[in-house]
């Protein structure tokens, strides 16, 4: 698929096929598309919980259950083949960038003017949503329910320097229901690019 096909049929897809499994070789592919995410200092603090058989699903609904019930777009995602749960690993950063090639001498946290463990994931999980896109497949990326977070890394073994991001739910794609956020719309290109300088929409 051309690229630019991509990123415009690019969506949050939340109702699955469940008879249509993704083959493992099609799987591997959406995973290590991921690895080819950018990392500072190539850090590369993340890792990927992929959940395919049944069993496992299961249990990643089970352990992420909050009671709150979610409607019926969380039902739906239930019928997801394939579940990638992305985790990044804030210490691999800090030990990375107090290495002598980075010029840092501690890992004080302090000196990071944003999280790029999370941002890095959050790009990894990206490619693997697009990739998934390009192979005509649906996927949403959403949290973990922050009070769940324990329980689920208990449930799957998750070493404690390790923490979730959010999860992809991928599968062929069922009749959907569009999410009721989209009546608001894209906001104009105005407001959010801006320039030169910063300027509000009335000013240009």
């Amino acid at each position: 698929m051309d690229f630019d096909e991509v990123v415009r049929r690019r969506r949050m897809v939340r109702s699955y096929d469940p008879d249509r499994p993704i083959t493992p070789e099609l799987v591997d592919k959406i995973v290590r598309h991921g690895l080819r995410a950018p990392s500072a200092g190539f850090s590369q603090g993340w890792s990927f919980l992929v959940l395919t058989s049944a069993e496992d699903r299961a249990l990643y609904w089970s352990s992420t259950a909050d009671g709150s019930g979610n409607g019926g777009w969380l039902e739906r995602m239930r019928a997801a083949p394939l579940i990638i749960v992305a985790l990044s690993n804030k210490s691999a950063y800090l030990d990375r960038y107090a290495q002598p090639d980075k010029g840092w001498t501690d890992r004080d946290e302090a000196r990071w003017s944003a999280p790029y463990w999370d941002i890095d994931t959050g790009f990894a999980a990206l490619l693997m949503h697009l990739t998934a896109v390009n192979e005509e497949l649906g996927s949403c990326f959403f949290g973990l329910p922050a009070v769940r977070v324990e329980a689920f890394k208990e449930a799957f073994g998750v070493p404690a320097e390790f923490h979730p991001i959010g999860a992809l739910t991928i599968g062929y794609p069922a009749a959907d229901k569009r999410s009721p956020s989209l009546r608001r719309g894209h906001r104009p290109v105005v407001d959010v690019v801006h320039h030169g300088r910063w300027a509000s929409s009335d000013e240009i």
